[in-house]
């Protein structure tokens, strides 16, 4: 019998053991990033995880937390040019999709859950200068490379976004933001205060009022806005969780981000496939669910025929059921337990 190869075992006390023992500790004391990168912000968190997982084009007006110092507005993106972590720009101070800007017929949508006029004057908002523009920071939720610790690296780059000057751009780490890496999101960001999310039909929204877009740039931005799907934000009756049409070409879906914990969704989830009310209505079907930054995110395949506004009352319906099984404490029933394993089997899960 052949003797078993030691090539790869490291010899006691050689230097190649020493730099594995030493790697390993380093890996061990490492911290590890939250499964909930968000749940620091309540109010945000099902919001910005969509943001971060599947919508393409869109900005968020975030408010600062009481007592932080920001001489800058600072918003959330989905993705900026050249996928960096954050910029700060020049922009004027009422432009339709921006803060102090009216609604109009046509441009970008206001979608998101917060409630009230915006305006100069609204917490995370920086007063304009004399030519009637206002530094804006840009904070993206999808980057390249992508950040080991996302929550972490999306405060580093709040805090830089709230006090630089405009045309820099932040390329990452504590040490860009100004020594600012002890700050959690729930430092910048009032955790009680809802996104204002703008959704974009394109990317021309990267570029400030005075920008000198090149033939290349602009071939670029053709190419991106080619990618971009007709996205709405959608808001159930009872206001949990963040539900989000898209309109795919052959069929439309709605993601619903659910900022229950696994267990208590499932479970939900499987109680109302059992009884046949996993739906939102004629032209509806559940499709599964996939988990994504430690929450939840049932998938139901619509009806690409009718417009996203016509799918208020079967989001209703089906949240009403959806309160209804959260609320229902007593074991799974054998034809539930089914369900929930048919769910479960199918599951999959977005980094």
């Amino acid at each position: 019998m052949a003797k078993k190869s030691k090539r790869g075992t490291p010899r006691a006390g050689s230097n190649r053991a020493e730099k594995l023992a030493a790697r390993k500790a380093r890996q061990e004391a490492a911290p590890t990033a939250p499964a909930r990168p968000f749940a620091d912000l309540p109010a945000a968190e099902c919001d910005l995880v969509a943001l971060r997982a599947f919508i393409a084009s869109a900005t968020a007006q975030m408010t600062f937390a009481e007592g932080f110092d920001a001489a800058n507005e600072a918003d959330f993106a989905t993705i900026l040019p050249g996928a960096v972590p954050g910029i700060v720009r020049s922009r004027q101070a009422a432009r339709w999709g921006e803060r102090g800007a009216g609604s109009g017929a046509s441009g970008p949508e206001k979608a998101g859950a917060g409630s009230g006029a915006s305006g100069p004057e609204e917490a995370g908002a920086a007063a304009a200068g004399p030519d009637g523009k206002v530094t804006q920071g840009l904070v993206a939720l999808q980057t390249d490379p992508e950040p080991a610790d996302l929550a972490g690296s999306l405060a580093a780059a709040l805090a830089w976004a709230a006090s630089a000057a405009p045309g820099s751009e932040f390329r990452g780490g504590a040490a860009a933001a100004g020594g600012s890496g002890s700050r959690g999101l729930a430092d910048i960001v009032d955790p009680a205060a809802p996104l204002e999310v703008v959704v974009y039909g394109d990317f021309s929204w990267w570029f400030g009022d005075d920008a000198d877009v090149s033939p290349q740039v602009a071939a670029m931005l053709e190419r991106a806005n080619e990618t971009i799907l007709p996205t709405a934000r959608l808001t159930p009756k009872s206001g949990i969780g963040a539900p989000w049409w898209v309109d795919a070409g052959d069929r439309a879906h709605l993601r619903w981000v659910r900022p229950e914990d696994e267990e208590t969704v499932m479970k939900a989830l499987a109680r109302l496939h059992a009884a046949g009310r996993l739906t939102m209505g004629e032209g509806s079907r559940f499709a599964g669910s996939f988990r994504t930054h430690g929450l939840v995110v049932p998938v139901f395949d619509l009806d690409n025929e009718m417009h996203h506004e016509e799918w208020h009352d079967g989001l209703d319906a089906l949240d009403a059921a959806f309160l209804e099984a959260l609320a229902d404490d007593s074991e799974l029933s054998a034809a539930e337990r089914s369900s929930r394993a048919g769910i479960l089997g199918r599951q999959v899960t977005l980094r």
